[in-house]
């Protein structure tokens, strides 16, 4: 039988009461006892009832993610990537991780409000931030800590971390177009989304800081999987006057572009020019590789999980908001305009 706290207590000399509040680091125990009854408690190889001291403290060490989803987003890469981040820095902390999916509406903030209410967990990741976000407002009205990936429209204070989207999209913008693309379509998120909306906005913005318009019929909207984005390059690339360059709001979707493409005999590279969002793992080794906005979202993850344990540990952000530069990676899959369609 492993030891217990009354067996230290007795091979010390000392009561169960005062053994357990030096294990527990409390002020009213001399340090000199602290010392040795940690040092006895080592070499007895005891090990603490995790599940008492979290019912004592009233914390689960736990730490909640509702994953945002429409279907099946367990093999997105992207939610790879940010589960693999959140995860890792939970453990490396101590804490679990509990992980439930819902798509949004009012089933999505019923299961925030049994979390919440049900305090199953210390503190909620949230992520895929929407402009006017009823669960942001959901979790500051019940003061639910919480950090997100992502920010609103409307500054709450909330703490967040971020990419400059908007930047990214610039930057895609100024490659094609140095490259001698003018006829550029863009596959967005939904608007909805703040990301959505900040991209398809710095889209229009970087177009016109070139003179040139972006074509209402070339400015669709997908549901950021690769089959959507294929659905939309073949509505593109099936119309009269196609583009020459397709930007999407996520490797995802450029990628299903890039396969509706080559089931029509194009070149991705040279006849059309596709760059992504996110610079996901099956990026860089697709065929061609995929040019795309780089965010390193494993590290976003560990970041706003760090940023959650703190504020549940009660120190102090060094940043509440962060807003970070994205990278442009130029691969395979865009080059220069060459004029094949008519």
């Amino acid at each position: 039988m492993p030891p217990r706290l009354k067996d230290i207590a007795a091979e010390l000399g000392l009561s169960v009461t005062t053994v357990s509040r030096a294990l527990a680091g409390y002020d009213d125990v001399s340090e000199r006892t602290r010392q040795r009854v940690r040092g006895v408690a080592e070499t007895m190889g005891y090990v603490p009832d995790i599940t008492a001291q979290r019912l004592r403290q009233q914390r689960t060490n736990v730490i909640g993610f509702i994953l945002p989803t429409l279907g099946p987003r367990f093999s997105d890469p992207f939610f790879s990537e940010l589960l693999a981040g959140i995860g890792d820095e939970a453990g490396r902390r101590g804490y679990d991780l509990l992980i439930s999916t819902a798509a949004p509406g009012p089933a999505e903030i019923d299961l925030y409000r049994r979390k919440v209410l049900s305090r199953r967990a210390d503190g909620i990741i949230v992520v895929r931030i929407r402009r006017e976000d009823a669960r942001i407002k959901f979790l500051l009205e019940h003061d639910m800590p919480f950090v997100a990936f992502g920010h609103t429209e409307k500054d709450l204070g909330f703490p967040w971390v971020d990419v400059d989207g908007a930047k990214g999209v610039a930057m895609a913008v100024e490659h094609l177009v140095n490259l001698g693309h003018s006829d550029i379509a863009y596959f967005g998120a939904p608007s909805s989304l703040m990301f959505g909306y900040l991209r398809l906005r710095a889209f229009r913005q970087a177009l016109e800081n070139y003179g040139l318009v972006a074509s209402d019929e070339w400015l669709l909207t997908g549901d950021l999987t690769q089959r959507s984005g294929h659905q939309l390059g073949q509505h593109v690339l099936d119309m009269p006057r196609r583009p020459t360059a397709i930007i999407a709001a996520n490797d995802l979707m450029a990628l299903g572009a890039m396969a509706a493409a080559q089931q029509r005999g194009l070149q991705v590279g040279s006849d059309l020019s596709i760059v992504g969002f996110d610079d996901i793992p099956p990026a860089e080794h697709a065929h061609p590789s995929l040019t795309t906005v780089h965010q390193p979202i494993y590290q976003i993850a560990t970041r706003i999980t760090a940023m959650l344990i703190q504020i549940l540990n009660g120190e102090d952000l060094e940043e509440r908001q962060v807003l970070l530069a994205p990278k442009f990676v130029i691969r395979q899959s865009t080059g220069s305009m060459v004029p094949a369609f008519a």
